[in-house]
């Protein structure tokens, strides 16, 4: 989740609104890309001291250390990722690096925001779609403009939804501009597979 700053304060965004980015038609989907190959770390970087490894198709964090990005950057698009966390862990997905969609096992103990499938501070899952910690579980989003569907394990627990503005931890708060698909590695250890993306065209 969220970020603390060195004082201790959780960091508030304050501001102008943030940009409608509405589109005015709706996307033509590209062809289905494989973001993380199984092998290794190719096309993508550290955002700090690497703890990442690649082991037999699974991404893993195996504590907490520095963020991952992709080299590319995307705009609008469907992604498909699996995860699987240990008992306590915490991590997210942010959506053009900006907006984060929580993953934590914490369930009952965080405000609706804030659990998991949530966009971090903002959305809530309509409903509780988590396996737990141990088990791979399955996020398929689609982001279009500031739109965004959360599929949590085969429920729809976000619909079209406007994220009105970036999260805590964000790369930068340019929200027209696109940006990379970013792991968050600095709570705890965290597994991810499968990580497909679909852009528009």
């Amino acid at each position: 989740g969220s970020m603390i700053a060195p004082n201790g304060q959780q960091y508030q965004w304050v501001g102008h609104r943030a940009p409608s980015l509405q589109r005015k038609a709706a996307p033509v989907w590209g062809s289905p890309v494989r973001l993380f190959d199984g092998v290794d770390l190719k096309g993508w970087h550290a955002l700090g001291e690497n703890q990442w490894k690649a082991e037999s198709g699974v991404l893993r964090s195996p504590h907490s250390g520095a963020n991952l990005a992709t080299d590319a950057l995307f705009t609008d698009y469907k992604l498909h990722i699996e995860f699987r966390y240990p008992a306590g862990s915490n991590s997210g997905v942010y959506l053009r690096g900006r907006y984060e969609v929580q993953i934590e096992d914490a369930e009952g103990r965080e405000p609706p925001n804030d659990v998991i499938a949530a966009i971090y501070g903002f959305l809530p899952p309509a409903e509780m779609a988590s396996k737990g910690p141990g088990q791979w579980q399955t996020y398929d989003i689609t982001l279009i403009g500031r739109m965004v569907t959360v599929v949590f394990n085969g429920k729809t627990v976000i619909c079209r939804q406007e994220i009105p503005g970036i999260t805590g931890g964000a790369i930068n708060s340019r929200e027209g501009d696109p940006g990379p698909i970013l792991l968050q590695g600095d709570h705890g250890p965290i597994e991810f597979r499968n990580i497909i993306i679909t852009p528009a065209k």
